[in-house]
Protein backbone atom coordinates (compact mmCIF):
# COMPACT_ATOMS: atom_id res chain seq x y z
CA UNK A 1 0.00 0.00 0.00
CA UNK A 2 1.11 3.07 -0.80
CA UNK A 3 2.06 6.40 1.62
CA UNK A 4 -0.34 8.20 -0.37
CA UNK A 5 -3.29 7.73 2.15
CA UNK A 6 -3.57 11.04 3.76
CA UNK A 7 -2.81 13.31 0.79
CA UNK A 8 -6.06 13.28 -1.27
CA UNK A 9 -9.06 13.59 1.31
CA UNK A 10 -9.47 17.40 0.27
CA UNK A 11 -13.02 16.31 -0.23
CA UNK A 12 -13.04 17.95 -4.13
CA UNK A 13 -15.39 20.93 -3.80
CA UNK A 14 -15.01 23.50 -1.60
CA UNK A 15 -11.16 23.94 -1.52
CA UNK A 16 -9.41 27.64 -2.78
CA UNK A 17 -7.63 26.24 -4.98
CA UNK A 18 -10.54 25.32 -7.29
CA UNK A 19 -11.12 27.70 -10.29
CA UNK A 20 -12.86 30.41 -9.97
CA UNK A 21 -16.50 30.55 -10.26
CA UNK A 22 -18.37 32.32 -13.28
CA UNK A 23 -20.57 34.28 -10.77
CA UNK A 24 -17.14 35.99 -9.18
CA UNK A 25 -16.05 37.20 -12.85
CA UNK A 26 -19.17 39.61 -12.49
CA UNK A 27 -19.36 41.21 -16.26
CA UNK A 28 -17.06 38.69 -17.97
CA UNK A 29 -18.04 37.34 -21.37
CA UNK A 30 -20.99 34.78 -21.11
CA UNK A 31 -18.90 32.19 -23.24
CA UNK A 32 -16.10 32.34 -20.79
CA UNK A 33 -18.36 32.12 -18.07
CA UNK A 34 -19.46 29.13 -19.14
CA UNK A 35 -16.39 27.54 -20.00
CA UNK A 36 -15.16 28.14 -16.71
CA UNK A 37 -18.08 25.92 -15.40
CA UNK A 38 -17.67 23.33 -17.42
CA UNK A 39 -14.20 23.22 -17.10
CA UNK A 40 -14.58 23.46 -13.12
CA UNK A 41 -17.13 20.74 -13.01
CA UNK A 42 -14.80 18.31 -15.24
CA UNK A 43 -12.08 18.99 -12.00
CA UNK A 44 -14.88 18.06 -9.44
CA UNK A 45 -15.30 15.06 -11.70
CA UNK A 46 -11.95 14.10 -11.31
CA UNK A 47 -11.04 14.75 -8.06
CA UNK A 48 -14.32 12.29 -7.25
CA UNK A 49 -12.95 9.39 -9.50
CA UNK A 50 -9.40 9.92 -7.64
CA UNK A 51 -10.82 9.56 -4.33
CA UNK A 52 -13.39 6.63 -5.27
CA UNK A 53 -10.36 5.14 -7.01
CA UNK A 54 -8.16 5.75 -3.94
CA UNK A 55 -10.52 4.68 -1.63
CA UNK A 56 -12.15 1.36 -3.11
CA UNK A 57 -8.26 0.60 -4.21
CA UNK A 58 -7.28 0.69 -0.35
CA UNK A 59 -10.32 -1.57 0.83
CA UNK A 60 -10.60 -4.16 -1.93
CA UNK A 61 -6.91 -4.63 -3.05
CA UNK A 62 -4.85 -7.05 -0.63
CA UNK A 63 -2.27 -8.07 -3.20
CA UNK A 64 -2.14 -7.40 -6.57
CA UNK A 65 -1.83 -9.63 -9.52
CA UNK A 66 -1.75 -10.30 -13.26
CA UNK A 67 -5.77 -10.79 -12.97
CA UNK A 68 -8.99 -9.86 -10.21
CA UNK A 69 -10.23 -12.73 -8.86
CA UNK A 70 -13.80 -12.72 -7.99
CA UNK A 71 -13.59 -11.66 -4.49
CA UNK A 72 -11.72 -8.18 -5.24
CA UNK A 73 -13.99 -7.50 -8.44
CA UNK A 74 -17.24 -7.68 -6.09
CA UNK A 75 -15.51 -5.69 -3.78
CA UNK A 76 -14.82 -2.68 -6.15
CA UNK A 77 -18.19 -3.07 -7.40
CA UNK A 78 -19.57 -2.67 -4.49
CA UNK A 79 -17.34 0.27 -3.40
CA UNK A 80 -17.90 2.05 -6.40
CA UNK A 81 -22.07 1.56 -6.04
CA UNK A 82 -21.77 2.87 -2.39
CA UNK A 83 -19.72 5.83 -2.98
CA UNK A 84 -21.82 6.75 -5.74
CA UNK A 85 -25.07 6.74 -3.46
CA UNK A 86 -23.43 8.13 -0.66
CA UNK A 87 -22.32 10.82 -3.08
CA UNK A 88 -26.13 11.39 -4.14
CA UNK A 89 -27.37 11.30 -0.68
CA UNK A 90 -25.17 13.99 0.48
CA UNK A 91 -25.84 16.27 -2.72
CA UNK A 92 -29.52 15.61 -2.13
CA UNK A 93 -29.51 16.45 1.60
CA UNK A 94 -27.79 19.35 0.85
CA UNK A 95 -30.14 20.74 -1.80
CA UNK A 96 -33.09 20.28 0.53
CA UNK A 97 -31.28 22.39 3.30
CA UNK A 98 -30.82 25.45 0.76
CA UNK A 99 -33.94 24.73 -0.18
CA UNK A 100 -35.29 24.42 3.74
CA UNK A 101 -33.32 28.08 4.55
CA UNK A 102 -34.53 29.83 1.19
CA UNK A 103 -38.10 29.25 1.80
CA UNK A 104 -37.50 29.86 6.32
CA UNK A 105 -35.60 32.98 5.15
CA UNK A 106 -38.93 33.95 2.51
CA UNK A 107 -40.91 33.61 5.08
CA UNK A 108 -38.76 35.82 7.73
CA UNK A 109 -39.10 38.69 4.84
CA UNK A 110 -43.16 38.44 4.44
Amino acid sequence: RSGRRGTSNTGGTGNSMDAPSAAGLGGADPQLQRFIEVETQKQRFQQLVHQMTELCWEKCMDKPGPKLDSRAETCFLNCVERFIDTSQFILNRLEQTQKSKSAFSESLSD
